[in-house]
């Protein structure tokens, strides 16, 4: 019987570039196809990293040139031009290979809006690098002028930090739910949702932030109560003690294994740990809930517990 799967795109799945991506995602539809074809009912979420990067880079150099008619563009509205230019390369392309294949689905991308707390501690501790790298001396007028956090990222210059807020609910949960109940193919939660928050009068506002595309496809799956919640990356399985003579790689892992790998920080931030937490709470979130963390092409030998990392309840 088939699975209702929720599936989290890293940024290997999309390249780089726009020439690039529209590329990429070729082999990116022809693997989701697979299990579509397969029988499983699949929903799509993805991040955005380089794409966002590449959109602030745009508007902030075409704020410099005319700054009397370009504003500095929201990291929320960068985020929501990125879920717009990705979905479409997806869309034709999955479009274009289950035609191949005989099938004709209709296939939305939804300009998903993802609620977070105000008072989340990540507000307290931006950690989340975007934009380019800048000098000690554009950084500090930025300071002044913006507001802008600046840390050093692992070495390599000075960039913006911004909060990752975990994900508190999906606005557009309905309208994705009525889509996926009628058979449709839903590409949603891009680049970890568009971040918004109440303010004093209710409204809700776009917030400088990033929410992580682990979570927030965590949080999609568990609304849309999936079977099963995949995590792709660039390595086959998850590793203890990566990197080290003392590396060992796992095909299964229960909540309670994962919690005390977790707790020994056996999986680096802002990398596998993300995946891991998020796996464990998709497990945890009710009865016979699996998520997978593996490679994009390895994800339907992964179901098939061929391959991958498998993680759930016991």
């Amino acid at each position: 019987m088939g699975k209702r799967i929720v599936i989290a795109l890293g940024g290997n799945a999309l390249g780089k570039t726009i020439s690039e991506q529209a590329e990429v995602v070729k082999g990116t539809a022809k693997a989701i196809a697979g299990l579509i074809l397969a029988g499983h009912q699949v929903v799509i979420s993805h991040g955005n990293g380089p794409q966002v990067g590449m959109i602030q880079k745009s508007m902030t150099a075409l704020h410099k040139q005319d700054p009397e008619h370009y504003e500095l563009c929201p990291l929320s509205v960068c985020t929501a031009m990125s879920q717009g230019y990705i979905g479409l390369d997806l869309q034709r392309a999955l479009r274009n290979e289950l035609e191949r294949s005989g099938i004709r689905k209709p296939i939305t991308t939804i300009l998903t809006q993802v609620q977070v707390d105000p008072e989340d501690e990540a507000y307290k501790k931006p950690s989340k690098p975007i934009g380019a790298y800048v000098t000690e001396a554009e950084a500090e007028i930025l300071r002044k002028e913006r507001g802008f956090v600046f840390a050093q990222d692992a070495g390599r210059g000075i960039r913006r930090v911004v909060p990752s807020p975990k994900p508190v609910a999906i606005l557009e949960m309905e309208s994705i739910r009525g889509m996926v109940e009628e058979g449709q193919i839903v590409i949603a939660c891009g680049g970890g949702g568009v971040p918004v928050v109440k303010n004093e009068n209710g409204d809700y506002i776009g917030t400088e932030a990033i929410i992580d595309k682990d979570f927030a496809s965590e949080k999609l799956a568990e609304e849309l109560e999936a079977d099963y919640l995949i995590i792709l990356t660039a390595v086959e399985k998850v590793a203890i003690g990566y990197g080290t003579p003392r590396e060992k790689w796992l095909d299964h892992m229960s909540v309670k294994e994962a919690e005390f790998y977790i707790e020994e920080g056996q999986f680096a931030p802002g990398s596998m740990l993300p995946k891991v937490e998020a796996a464990v709470a998709f497990a945890k979130s009710g009865k016979g809930r699996k998520a997978l963390i593996t490679l994009l092409e390895k994800a339907e030998d992964g179901i098939e517990g061929k391959t991958g990392t498998e993680i759930e309840l016991t």
